[in-house]
């Protein structure tokens, strides 16, 4: 099939950052896009060439923007899995399948699939109801303390809480999760796996992960791990596996814990661009965005080793601003060497928003460490 400067249609359901990021190598390739999405101020909407108003979690919001385009990937995992089944059926290709989606979307049994296919995942429990779990700790079912995570909907640290004490559960929303044992790690690992539909597989190099203890939500993205390598490899045969059992087509980003003992465990998966990987905007031959096309398309997959060094810094709402959004310092931040700035159109700021990231590029990682640290206390991104 001929994808460039012709009549062949890509649907992305979600028109937020990453749809944004992906429409930059569309727009390379002369691909034409359609977008999904529920708010008329998506970031996706000034760079695809047809935007349509819709629900991603209705069934014929999603069947009938489906059945305008030729293949139809995603850039988030909340959307409506039935339609997606539908549309298979009567033939559009749909990347990564409703039936990967479906494990997927739900925590619960995104861990069972773990299990069921030998892969190393945390001890845990699973409760059709958060209220069930008191009684499970005092008949000894589950013991202090464990990480809640609701099954379904939860993302960039919603949905999910360190629990230590039986107070800790006041207050929880009454819904289906899992209490997950609580793993004593060195590290927050990563890993994008990316496999095209003819079953090329390749993998970008693992990464570091610095989670603010706050918010839950990645703060430092480090490439390469500053870890050994024969963990680095462990690493990635885990990520290999997974993506394997998922049979996936796309991009699969396997987050994991390094734990002391130097075990790898995978926490989850996203089969999508991901936050793991904006710093191969920058940092690598093939950007993780420029990769989930050419895979969906099945398109010979690029290079996913580094060119440089690269550490990515999360631009999040600062606490106590809402409202019409304003960065500051940012020109102080792009004096600094190696500075890109990327922000993600949206006009609206609230505390721990992603609104944006930075990514920094240095031959010498420990060096690019310290300007994303710089970086960090210099822009806030703050209300008018």
């Amino acid at each position: 099939m001929n994808y460039f400067s012709s009549n062949f249609k890509l649907g992305i359901l979600g028109g937020g950052q990453l749809g944004k990021m992906l429409l930059y190598n569309t727009r390379k390739f002369d691909i034409y896009t359609c977008i999904l999405d529920s708010s008329n101020d998506a970031p996706s909407k000034i760079a695809c060439n047809e935007f349509q108003l819709g629900d991603l979690m209705d069934y014929n919001a999603v069947y009938n923007f489906g059945k305008q385009v030729d293949v139809l990937t995603i850039e988030i995992e909340n959307v409506n899995v039935d339609a997606l089944e539908a549309l298979e059926k009567e033939g559009v290709k749909v990347y990564p399948s409703a039936k990967t989606l479906r494990l997927i979307q739900n925590k619960a049994t995104q861990k069972l699939f773990y299990v069921d296919n030998n892969l190393p995942t945390a001890p845990f429990s699973r409760f059709a109801y958060s209220s069930e779990i008191e009684e499970a700790i005092n008949h000894g079912g589950i013991s202090l303390p464990f990480v809640w995570k609701c099954a379904q909907f939860g993302y960039d640290g919603t949905g999910v809480k360190i629990v230590k004490s039986i107070d800790d559960l006041k207050g929880l929303p009454n819904v289906e999760c899992i209490a997950e044992n609580l793993v004593p790690f060195k590290n927050e690992l990563a890993v994008i796996v990316v496999r095209n539909a003819s079953g090329e597989t390749k993998t970008y190099p693992v990464v570091e992960m610095e989670f603010h203890p706050e918010a839950n939500q990645v703060e430092y993205v480090i490439c390469p791990a500053r870890i050994d390598d024969a963990i680095a490899k462990k690493a990635q045969n885990v990520a290999l596996k997974a993506s394997k059992a998922f049979n996936h087509v796309g991009l699969l980003a396997v987050e994991m814990f390094q734990t002391q003992d130097d075990n790898i465990l995978i926490n989850e998966v996203a089969p999508r661009p991901h936050n793991s990987g904006h710093q191969t905007i920058e940092a690598s031959y093939t950007c993780q965005f420029e990769q989930h096309i050419r895979s969906i398309l099945d398109l010979p997959l690029g290079r996913t080793d580094s060119k440089v060094g690269g550490v990515m810094v999360n631009l999040v709402g600062a606490e106590g601003h809402t409202g019409n959004v304003v960065y500051e310092n940012i020109e102080t931040i792009m004096k600094m060497c190696g500075v890109t700035p990327h922000i993600y159109g949206k006009k609206q700021t609230r505390p721990f928003r992603k609104m944006g990231h930075v990514t920094i590029v240095n031959e010498d990682l420990n060096k690019a460490r310290q300007i994303a640290e710089d970086v960090k206390k210099t822009i806030k991104v703050t209300s008018e």
